[in-house]
């Protein structure tokens, strides 16, 4: 039996008597190791991007000269000439911004509360931050993935709208959208009930 929780009054007026098959409240807005690899990924970007940092800008701020060539033309910064400088300095600037923008989401990602999720016979209904999301389960395509413990577990279930990635050495794919119900209790029996509900509103039932 899934346990069904308090829900905040505007989600309780919005569902009405409609029946309940669950109501969790979910503690992450995504799986923590999706969190955990763009905290990796980040990191490593600006270790990687630091080098440049220390080999181009720390000579400048103990007042010695950076010695590096533009186009073939050898080129000389110093505390008193920045001009030669600037343009590497507003790249590099860049891609420090970027590592710190993927670190910072993924901080960020990973402590970010999931809101809550209540299975209805006809719809899932997520509510966050004051919005809610209403989502027809004829809307997910079947495709759920469980992971996790019975204590806190996740279900990633996928959906039938997506997008169209292009890949540098090869074709086009197609990644279909994705809805994470992250960090609850009893996930497999609401991986069950979300598979029975998809399956009774299959809009292409198979004869």
């Amino acid at each position: 039996m899934v346990e069904i929780v308090r829900l905040p009054e505007l989600l309780e007026r919005n569902i009405g008597s409609e029946s309940r098959d669950f109501a969790v409240v979910a503690s992450r807005s995504q799986p923590a190791k999706m969190s955990l690899g763009m905290i990796i990924f980040g990191a490593a970007w600006l270790a990687f991007t630091s080098i440049f940092v220390v080999a181009f800008l720390r000579p400048l701020f103990v007042g010695k000269e950076v010695h590096f060539s533009s186009n073939n033309v050898p080129q000389v910064a110093s505390p008193e000439n920045l001009g030669p400088i600037i343009v590497p300095a507003m790249v590099i600037g860049v891609f420090v911004l970027a590592g710190l923008f993927l670190l910072g989401f993924g901080l960020y990602s990973m402590f970010r509360k999931g809101g809550y999720f209540v299975g209805t016979p006809s719809r899932l209904v997520h509510y966050n931050r004051g919005t809610i999301r209403y989502i027809d389960w004829e809307q997910f395509s079947g495709d759920i993935e469980v992971s996790g413990t019975r204590q806190k577990g996740n279900i990633t279930l996928g959906m039938r709208t997506g997008k169209m990635v292009s890949r540098k050495n090869g074709p086009d794919r197609y990644v279909p959208d994705k809805i994470y119900i992250s960090g609850v209790h009893d996930v497999h029996e609401i991986e069950q009930v979300c598979r029975k509900r998809i399956k009774e509103n299959d809009p292409t039932p198979s004869q």
